[in-house]
């Protein structure tokens, strides 16, 4: 479509404590769009985090006070946020699901995602079984924004390439990762997937990220980043709050697709099994 939209990638370290995710997450976002950011993103689980047994008490309905403060802010900034992730709470269900949501500059919720893939392994440091709590989704979301379409992911997603193929074929010129990485693991994965993704879907990925020793001791990466199409890394946040902040051209995105169409150079009748 063409066009440019300044994205800003928010990387927070989220305690137990709501009050105080909220008002971190707050200050960061009025930052970013007083730097000039029309799309900013919150990182995995930035109202709640570290503490898996609190973590049931913290979840809400959607629509609730989150999204309600979360659409408040975008529309008093007049900006496109992405919601990174909350715990929603469903009735009947007995378990959450780990949800990203996404508002327009009038406020408006206009996007829900629930994470596909969950994170249950053994990693380097620990045992992690996020299927105890969490429940999967189903559903691969795009949405508009601005002059681009967004598709929406969290984090553990980022090792499934299929679902950032899908996102692609639906028309995702930006790809949403909020995540909470290891620290294990983002150090040797987290950079290396994002700039995948970017490259085999010829698309900029915009990845805000948890950093930081967490209450229950674990340590999480950091590191959030915004990637473009060629794989090169626009802007990147060092070990504390902050963000990143990159101009995501659009029309250069277009002429790199025509260049380069590798989406027409696809074989799907080759790829049936």
């Amino acid at each position: 479509m063409g066009g440019k939209i300044t994205a800003a990638a928010i990387q927070m370290s989220s305690t137990p404590e709501k009050a105080e995710n909220f008002e971190t997450a707050e200050k960061l976002i009025r930052e970013a769009a007083s730097a000039g950011a029309g799309l900013v993103a919150l990182p995995e689980l930035w109202s709640c985090h570290g503490l898996e047994k609190v973590y049931g008490e913290n979840a809400e309905p959607i629509p609730g006070p989150t999204t309600d403060f979360l659409g408040g802010l975008a529309r008093e900034l007049g900006v496109y946020v992405l919601g990174g992730s909350i715990l929603e709470s469903k009735p009947g269900a007995e378990r959450l699901f780990n949800t990203s949501t996404f508002f327009d500059p009038s406020g408006e919720m206009v996007a829900v995602y629930r994470k596909i893939h969950l994170f249950d392994v053994k990693a380097p440091d620990r045992e992690y079984v996020e299927s105890r709590t969490i429940a999967p989704g189903s559903e691969v979301v795009t949405a508009k924004a601005g002059v681009a379409i967004l598709g929406l992911s969290v984090c553990y997603d980022v090792r499934f390439p299929e679902l950032y193929r899908l996102l692609a074929l639906r028309g995702a010129e930006i790809l949403a990762v909020p995540a909470a990485f290891t620290l294990q693991t983002g150090k040797d994965h987290w950079e290396l997937l994002l700039r995948a993704r970017a490259v085999e879907n010829q698309a900029y990925v915009v990845a805000p990220a948890q950093w930081g020793q967490k209450a229950d001791g674990r340590r999480t990466y950091g590191r959030s980043m915004i990637v473009d199409p060629w794989g090169t890394v626009l802007g990147t946040c060092p070990d504390r709050d902050g963000y990143a902040l990159a101009t995501l051209d659009l029309d250069y995105l277009d002429r790199f697709r025509t260049e380069f169409p590798a989406f027409a150079n696809r074989r799907p009748e080759a790829y049936d099994w």
